[in-house]
């Protein structure tokens, strides 16, 4: 998938978050397991879910809907795609501990675990302030033992800490 073919999926799923019906429908979903918590008229709440389909945010299911939260791995690994051909020792690291996107196992060995480090960190906007809930969802994306990985960052100087809220103090910036 092309650059230009992952950003207007990401548009398109931000477009969906976006709109009440479409949001409203969603979060029905995702708290009941049922379209019908959103409070919108049935048609308006079928146009919506099959909006939601087409983005790839939800999935017919025995006669029912699912959300997929998968959806929105799929999306954050197609931004944080390592280069295609490894050309430093670094990349290589991050290709032998990454696969599908997700680490087998955060590295013991402090080198490569800051090559790792520094390409999760890639996730994180620089001067974007995030939440301690938000950071845990990009970073559950990665690896199960998201503490470790949040703790590692802060330690590391490639995020830092203050009241719960964290941002991206360090590490590589791409221009």
């Amino acid at each position: 998938m092309s650059e230009e073919d992952i950003d207007e999926e990401v548009r398109r799923v931000l477009g969906l978050l976006y709109q009440d019906d479409t949001l409203r429908v969603l979060s029905a979903l995702v708290l009941t397991g049922s379209a019908d918590g959103s409070g919108l008229a049935r048609d308006v709440a079928r146009r919506a879910l099959e909006r939601l389909e087409r983005g790839g945010l939800v999935s017919r299911e025995d006669g029912g809907w699912r959300v997929r939260r998968e959806r929105f791995r799929e999306l954050l690994h197609a931004t944080a795609r390592p280069p295609a051909a490894p050309v430093s020792e670094e990349e290589r690291v991050v290709r032998a501990f990454l696969v599908d996107g997700r680490l087998r196992a955060i590295p013991s060995r402090r080198e490569k675990r800051l090559a790792v480090l520094h390409y999760i960190a890639r996730a994180f906007e620089p001067g974007v302030r995030y939440p301690e809930r938000e950071v845990d969802v990009v970073l559950r994306a990665f690896h199960d033992d998201y503490p470790a990985l949040r703790r590692h960052l802060v330690v590391e100087g490639l995020m830092s800490r203050e009241n719960n809220v964290y941002w991206r103090s360090g590490g590589f910036v791409e221009l």
